[in-house]
């Protein structure tokens, strides 16, 4: 568990060395790790949980403002924004510029199947908790397992895949939730949906049907941010012209989705907006639902339509870019970021963290609406985090994670 101070490559299972390691690197002249030019990965990873604390704990949206604002930008694009860097984790394991192949393909496909075991397991053990956190990590493992099969492709064909997928997905989920009365007799027979709602799986959202369709992050329409994930990993994200071009694909697909829904909704007739963008169907969750197939023109955050999904998709492409570069940029730079990076780099560890403050803090609503709270807990895991990354290579539960794996190098 202990760093030993050899450098790893982030194309590596074990990802890449601690922030902490590759900063003092630079500060002493050190060669750093061809893998900490990719840093900008675990800071994108660790912005997208102190993002979802936000949502989770942060002041409610509705105060306006500009805190309000900020709190609305967190609300689905937080949990986005991690689905899609999913992809990253998938194929830092089985490959990230060339798909591992012969025994070590085997392995890594072993290994993509006891993490999603495992992530299923905490996902429901803490949704069993009774906590009103909408716990991602059971949808992150059923994630894992329906990527597998995709692990292999170009980034072209995955970019293929994460496109239809964002257009037909979406559909076929809205279609399924018009009549639910089979969900409850699957469920009869899930013991997912018994664990996660603690013996009552009539209309459980915790169990397989609720993790593929009708969960808060149904893998159905979550799986493009995925594959999205996927094809972008594939690239030479060191290439400048790859992250310009990344840039100008993630500011035009949230152009597209936002501004096509803002417009569809506006030439829909029987529309009925409150004023201001923080009630706008268009961008945010705290608007009313558009009525019957108006609602497919929405492009709500959690909405998990297709403009919802292209919109969330182009932000997060943005903030991964912008990331990259941050972490390309002069020492001082680096320095700002590094508590950030930690927590990246255990993202588990401290997304399992804050579900664990909010049910011992006894939060019956969320977003608890507390600034102190948010300010707190944020504080608490960054801390942690870059002392704990100062001597060991990957967080308390990230080395349980992985320790769990191992058994996959018996395979042959």
């Amino acid at each position: 568990m202990a760093h030993n101070g050899t450098p790893a490559s982030i194309d590596a299972e074990i990802g890449p060395p601690s922030p902490a390691s590759a900063v003092a690197a630079a500060r002493t002249g050190d060669a750093v790790p061809a893998g900490a030019r990719l840093l900008g990965v675990d800071l994108a990873r660790g912005l997208a949980v102190l993002g979802m604390y936000a949502a989770h704990v942060g002041p409610d949206p509705r105060e306006g403002g500009v805190l309000g604002f900020v709190m609305e930008l967190t609300h689905g694009r937080s949990s986005a924004l991690f689905a899609f860097l999913a992809g990253f984790s998938i194929l830092l394991i089985t490959g990230r510029r060339v798909p591992k192949v012969g025994r070590a393909g085997r392995q890594a496909r072993v290994r993509i199947l006891i993490r999603a075991g495992i992530l299923l397991v905490i996902g429901t053990a803490l949704t069993a908790t009774g906590t009103k956190v909408e716990v991602i990590l059971a949808y992150y493992g059923m994630y894992f397992l329906l990527a597998l099969p995709f692990a292999r492709l170009r980034a072209g064909a995955l970019a293929v895949i994460a496109a239809v997928s964002a257009v037909v997905l979406p559909q076929i989920v809205f279609l399924v939730l018009t009549d639910l009365g089979w969900a409850d007799a699957v469920n009869r027979f899930d013991p997912l949906a018994w664990l996660g709602s603690r013996g009552d799986p009539a209309g459980s959202s915790d169990g397989v049907i609720g993790l593929l369709v009708t969960g808060n992050y149904p893998a159905l329409s979550w799986m493009p941010f995925v594959f999205a994930g996927m094809a972008v990993a594939r690239l030479d994200l060191t290439a400048t012209v790859i992250r310009v071009r990344l840039a100008a694909a993630g500011v035009g697909l949230a152009v597209l989705g936002y501004g096509g829904s803002a417009l569809a909704l506006h030439f829909a007739s029987g529309m009925r907006e409150r004023p201001g963008i923080m009630y706008a169907p268009w961008w945010s969750d705290m608007a009313d639902d558009p009525s019957g197939w108006r609602y497919q023109l929405g492009a709500m955050p959690h909405s998990e339509t297709t403009l919802s999904i292209i919109a969330n998709t182009g932000v997060a492409l943005t903030v991964l870019v912008a990331c990259l570069a941050a972490c390309d940029g002069p020492l001082r730079r680096s320095r700002v970021t590094t508590p950030l990076l930690a927590v990246g780099s255990m993202s588990l560890t401290a997304y399992v963290f804050h579900v664990v403050a909010i049910a011992v803090l006894g939060f019956d609503v969320l977003p608890a609406g507390s600034l102190p709270v948010l300010l707190g807990l944020s504080a608490i895991i960054m801390m942690f985090a870059y002392c704990w990354s100062r001597f060991f290579r990957r967080g308390p539960l990230e080395w349980l994670l992985h320790r769990a794996t191992t058994v996959a190098d018996r395979v042959r």
